[in-house]
């Protein structure tokens, strides 16, 4: 769930609703300074897919005690994140092997990020099992799709890493988006001819700047589904049943150029 504020409230958004933004980023992605996407459908299918992993527990969400909301992606417990990534790449199998590895390899990519040595014996165990199973997974893809003609060429290790780094930066504008958090930077993003640049995306009165713009059309417009809860509870039921009642809004976000 990710929760963006709202006055005394909060507007809950799912995960995989916050992944159709990603999804959207990536079917708009390319121009003459952004190479396009290769292989095009299964890369936009596994942005748009990358939560997947998420939705049974985002349709009953845990409520935090603490702020009395529903309990957000950056509240959950290791533990149970964990468990909900590590179904997520099998659920996307059903649909794409190739989308099932970028799923794979982003939540690897995610859990990257921690310092392994500052976390809890039990929960730097828990990372490296992850990290140990998924990478077994990845390779077990990789091989079938080396060794067909269609993907052999999107296997290869460059192709990868590149759509894995796109995979990342879709998730961060799509989070700065959802959070209304601005000016948030993306470092290392896949340009053309192999090049990587920095992309900060900044709030400008009603429209969001990305700057530099890596999107087809000169303007874009992005959107989803959220339920606006007013007030907190004490109660994890009755936080889901207002969950279920809650006004549903749809969030449009509009992207612009640098002037």
């Amino acid at each position: 769930m990710v929760l963006r504020r709202d006055g005394d409230g909060v507007i809950a958004i799912g995960q995989p609703a916050h992944a159709w933004v990603s999804g959207q980023l990536a079917r708009a992605w390319g121009n003459a300074h952004f190479d396009e996407l290769e292989p095009r459908e299964e890369v936009c299918l596994a942005a748009e897919q990358h939560d997947i992993g998420m939705a049974a527990w985002d349709a009953e969400p845990e409520l935090n005690p603490d702020t009395g909301f529903p309990q957000s992606f950056l509240e959950m417990d290791v533990g149970r994140h964990l468990a909900l990534w590590s179904r997520a790449p099998l659920l996307a199998r059903s649909q794409s092997r190739y989308a099932a590895l970028l799923v794979s390899l982003h939540g690897t990519t995610l859990y990257a990020m921690r310092d392994l040595d500052r976390e809890p014996p039990d929960v730097a165990a828990a990372i490296r099992d992850y990290f140990a199973a998924q990478a077994g997974f990845q390779e077990e893809l990789l091989a079938t799709l080396r060794d067909d003609p269609r993907y052999a060429e999107h296997a290869a290790p460059a192709a990868v890493e590149r759509n894995r780094r796109l995979m990342s930066a879709w998730d961060g504008i799509s989070l700065a988006l959802c959070l209304a958090r601005f000016p948030w930077t993306l470092r290392d993003v896949p340009a053309a001819s192999d090049e990587r640049v920095d992309v900060t995306v900044t709030e400008v009165g009603e429209a969001v700047v990305v700057d530099p713009w890596p999107f087809a059309s000169t303007r874009l417009t992005v959107r989803c589904d959220g339920r606006r809860l007013d007030g907190t509870f004490d109660d994890e039921a009755e936080m889901r049943r207002a969950l279920d009642r809650a006004a549903w809004t749809t969030l449009e976000f509009e992207l612009v150029a640098p002037a």
